[in-house]
């Protein structure tokens, strides 16, 4: 809730889409993949495999959300940059 809203038409409109394929296309090749790369070391299902170092609870701290600050930006308007829709003869 605390992005602009046109990061989010933005990424939403480009970004995400974009990823998505690359994500596809990759999941496409991961179970070949994994089968040349250490296909028993599975942390997400045993995290006993897990190489990477604990963390102790009590290095966490929770933020609550009404904590953040909040910036209203729904007033400000977009300029050509910031939506990528520069015409031909700005690129000159």
């Amino acid at each position: 809730g605390s992005l602009p809203k046109w990061v989010v038409n933005k990424s939403s409109q480009f970004l995400a889409p974009k990823a998505m394929k690359k994500m596809y296309k990759a999941c496409l090749k991961y179970p070949e993949w994994k089968l040349r790369h250490e296909p028993h070391f599975k942390p997400w299902l045993y995290p006993e495999q897990s190489r990477l170092p604990a963390l102790a609870l009590s290095e966490l701290s929770l933020q609550h959300a009404d904590s953040l600050e909040n910036i209203d930006e729904s007033s400000l308007a977009e300029t050509k940059d910031e939506r990528g829709e520069a015409s031909d003869e700005d690129s000159v």
